[in-house]
């Protein structure tokens, strides 16, 4: 890696506190970007237009400030959606992606795997006929990408993590879904423009989003664009092992700062590997 040509990102979502989860993978992007004399990057991820609010973008702010963390940014993908239109129509010119209409609802109904195990979406919609897709048109739907078709025109993909060649293997994934009427692009769709927009050389991430690299890499061969580097790292987990997450009441890196805790003796606390009572790193 040259000097100065590192570019990293953290790229959170607007729709809750951080906790410390969020601040390991942003201290080590961020670090990542200072060892290479490169840059940190923030991007909002506020397309969920249901859940993302002002207020947690404040938050973000005064969070990484807090843990001393510097950026560049923020970008706002909710300003950056005549991109994600422009990618989608592209797709579609190409033809590698179809509406699907099915309701969440009607997809397990179809589907007969154990219950809690992962499913691909099994190709109903892909199978009407263009006089039927146009009957239906104006129902609610959303846009999958036609994986069959995206892989036998991209041919064989990888990528490097870590420096280790993995050869990208999205297909059992299935058709996966690129916009829906809610959100103007998935997050497989706008994090690959959005990493290639902003020059991203080296993605700095939590390995729970290792099989969604799958996707991106196949998403990045369509599109023509580049393949960052990617750094998948463990997690950290609470009791239990579980990771921690917002929807599970994560002790939130707001409350540690009101509580009049040291924001930088924390980070460095997290690069020594010093965590926390009751939290633990995942084993790869």
């Amino acid at each position: 890696m040259s000097p100065g040509q590192v570019r990293t990102r953290f790229a959170p979502s607007p729709t809750g506190a951080l906790h410390l989860g969020h601040a390991w993978s942003a201290i080590l992007s961020h670090d990542f970007a200072v060892t290479h004399g490169g840059t940190f990057l923030l991007r909002i991820e506020d397309i969920d237009g249901t859940r993302s609010r002002p207020d947690h973008v404040a938050g973000i702010l005064d969070d990484l400030a807090w843990l001393g963390l510097r950026f560049e940014g923020p970008v706002f993908q909710s300003e950056r959606l005549a991109s994600y239109a422009a990618a989608l129509d592209r797709l579609r010119a190409m033809g590698l992606v179809y509406p699907c209409f099915c309701t969440r609802a009607e997809i397990a109904a179809s589907l007969s795997a154990p219950h809690g195990a992962a499913v691909a979406y099994p190709g109903t919609c892909r199978r009407l006929t263009p006089a039927e897709v146009q009957a239906r048109m104006g129902e609610p739907h959303c846009w999958r990408l036609d994986m069959a078709r995206a892989l036998a025109l991209a041919g064989p993909l990888a990528w490097f993590d870590h420096g280790r060649r993995v050869e990208a293997d999205p297909a059992p994934q299935g058709d996966v879904v690129l916009a829906r009427k809610d959100a103007p692009a998935s997050y497989h769709l706008a994090v690959t423009l959005d990493d290639a927009a902003q020059g991203v050389t080296d993605i700095v991430r939590g390995v729970d989003l290792f099989d969604a690299t799958h996707v991106h890499r196949l998403l990045q061969a369509l599109l023509g664009l580049p393949t960052p580097r990617y750094h998948h790292h463990p997690l950290l987990t609470g009791p239990g092992g579980r990771r921690l997450a917002k929807r599970d009441g994560a002790p939130s890196l707001a409350a540690q700062r009101v509580a009049g805790q040291d924001g930088r003796a924390l980070a460095d606390a997290l690069r020594r590997g010093e965590l926390p009572a009751g939290l633990s790193l995942a084993k790869p």
